[in-house]
């Protein structure tokens, strides 16, 4: 890791550790190793904080994009088996996942350029199957 990297907190305690921080400053074991003892990083509220290598991991924003595409998609095939148990449940928890998929799809769309295409979700998750 470089000075000015970016990086994330590996296990954030609070708000600011979960923000995309740059490393302002390497303090190294001795004067010719190669071997980081601490890392400086300032989160974009203008907070530093020092942590060990071990507590934190380089990221960058094209990291983060797969990370929300990943976690979206991870949303849309929940909201999707939710959808079709609903369809039968009750019409109007049905038509509010709808609304909530199609919000989701509408922010992917605009903010990280992605289409999600539901055709590309795998199978829905297995549900236990009901005999009468």
């Amino acid at each position: 890791m470089d000075l000015y990297d970016t990086a994330r907190v590996r296990q954030p305690r609070d708000g600011i550790e979960y923000r995309l921080a740059t490393v302002t400053d390497i303090t190294y074991s001795t004067p010719h190793t190669t071997h980081i003892r601490h890392l400086r990083l300032r989160f974009p509220t203008g907070e530093e904080r020092t942590y060990t290598p071990a507590k934190i991991a380089e990221c960058t924003s094209t990291d983060d994009h797969a990370a929300l595409v990943a976690a979206f998609t991870n949303t849309c095939r929940a909201l999707r088996d939710a959808c079709r148990i609903a369809h039968d449940y009750d019409e109007r928890i049905n038509t509010d996942i709808l609304g909530l998929l199609m919000a989701i799809y509408g922010t992917v769309a605009t903010y990280l350029g992605v289409t999600l295409d539901p055709a590309h979700l795998d199978p829905p998750a297995d549900t236990e199957q009901v005999t009468p």
